[in-house]
């Protein structure tokens, strides 16, 4: 059962220094982490920008049914 594990965890290793990591190791400091920060910005205002498409056409379509339903 050990060996199992251990064996897991030396194939995890081996596959993540296989991996493309967001950040450049041979930088320092936040400089280290640009394309890890230009891409979470890049997230944040697409998620901004669809939340406020999802807003819009929520409003408008409340309000044609409700000018639709209403009753005189």
């Amino acid at each position: 059962m050990l060996t199992k594990i251990r064996t897991f965890f030396s194939e995890v290793k081996v596959e993540l220094q296989k991996c493309s990591w967001p950040w450049d190791p041979k930088e320092k400091g936040f400089r280290k982490y640009k394309e890890l920060f230009d891409s979470t910005g890049v997230v944040i205002i697409s998620m901004l920008l669809l939340g406020g498409y999802v807003s819009l056409f929520d409003f408008i379509l409340v309000n044609v049914v409700h000018f639709f339903t209403r009753i005189h």
